[in-house]
């Protein structure tokens, strides 16, 4: 550089730094638990933090040879990696390379920047593949929870404000956890089995595949397969033909739906299990005899808490904002409890 460098300068660079080797680290790591394409890409990515490092370094001079910096959102990154090596790391990685500061810093070259922006999208498609392993019996088990814990901390306070006595409220809140997660159990269930059955009945009849070689090649209704199927009429005559003389393979009659939609059963005791899990959670204190409005507080704030965890998983791996994502749910939440409070406030005066 023509200029020499500031303290705020140095300082940045030594941050810049600390972040690139700890997202280099962190790459490594999670190619140590992977094989094949997915373990290249985190290594070729891990090399390109390794270039930008250099960049910093040779900025840095003298001033880089002192003790290394910490870089504490990265590092987080690395002690998830080296633990869990998951999909929650991967969306945290996402978002820390789509939040670089390398756009609007003239000390970084436009190389770096589009490198960061490209990684963003690299690390995008690598967590989409881990998103969509967890999207369904997972999907059933947060929002599950979520319910459980919305629904039964309004019936529970709802019931609370209007001044029956405690073994009541105790009651009518493990009846909302029983009712409440059978109702959800059996609703995933038929949501579940509905579609597996859809799938079943739109594939391939396999009867149909075994009389493709006594229909007439000159004149056949296979062409009408594929035309329903979307082709036009040139289209699926051309490949009506090639699936007759062999050149393209006949498509499997059945698919996989299990990949697709996953098993009902399992997704049906997801429900259950983690719907009862959040609905637990407002009757704790009546639980444990809590009264009054102590009682009332405590299952706000465990609720409160609850609610701010699901919100953030949501937000990581929908790759949103987890902080926004969390008071949304906590929000919603609070909304639905004081909705219901009011309601027994108003039915508790009518009764006295």
């Amino acid at each position: 550089m023509s200029r020499e460098p500031s303290r705020a300068d140095i300082r940045r660079w030594r941050r810049y730094l600390a972040a690139e080797r700890t997202e280099a680290s962190v790459y490594r790591d999670l190619a140590s638990r992977r094989a094949g394409d997915e373990r290249e890409i985190l290594l070729a990515l891990a090399a390109a933090e390794g270039r930008h490092e250099q960049h910093w370094l040779r900025l840095l001079g003298e001033h880089g040879s002192g003790p290394r910096q910490r870089d504490v959102r990265t590092g987080i990154l690395g002690f998830l990696a080296r633990r869990f090596g998951s999909v929650f790391v991967l969306a945290l990685a996402q978002r820390a390379e789509s939040r670089s500061p390398y756009v609007r810093d003239t000390d970084a070259t436009l190389a770096m920047a589009a490198d960061e922006q490209v990684h963003a999208e690299v690390v995008r498609a690598l967590a989409a593949h881990g998103r969509q392993r967890l999207s369904g019996n997972f999907r059933a088990a947060v929002f599950g929870a979520n319910d459980g814990l919305v629904s039964n901390l309004a019936l529970v306070l709802g019931v609370a404000a209007a001044g029956v006595p405690n073994p009541v409220i105790l009651f009518t809140g493990l009846a909302g956890l029983l009712a409440g997660a059978l109702s959800m159990g059996a609703g995933e269930y038929v949501s579940v089995s509905s579609q597996r059955e859809m799938l079943t009945a739109t594939a391939p009849n396999a009867n149909a595949r075994d009389a493709l070689h006594d229909l007439d090649v000159d004149a056949n209704e296979l062409a009408l397969v594929y035309r329903a199927r979307g082709m036009s009429d040139a289209e699926a005559h051309k490949y009506a033909q090639k699936v007759m003389s062999g050149r393209v393979a006949v498509p499997e009659a059945t698919p996989d739906v299990n990949a697709t939609v996953g098993s009902a059963p399992a997704a049906a005791a997801s429900s259950f299990v983690f719907f009862a899990s959040g609905a637990i959670v407002p009757v704790l204190p009546y639980l444990f005899g809590v009264t009054g409005p102590a009682a009332v507080v405590i299952a706000a704030v465990l609720v409160g808490l609850a609610l701010l965890c699901t919100g953030s998983i949501v937000g990581l791996l929908s790759g949103a904002s987890t902080l926004r994502r969390a008071l949304r749910q906590l929000a919603i939440g609070y909304g639905a409890a004081a909705a219901t409070y009011l309601l027994g406030l108003a039915f508790g005066v009518g009764l006295h």
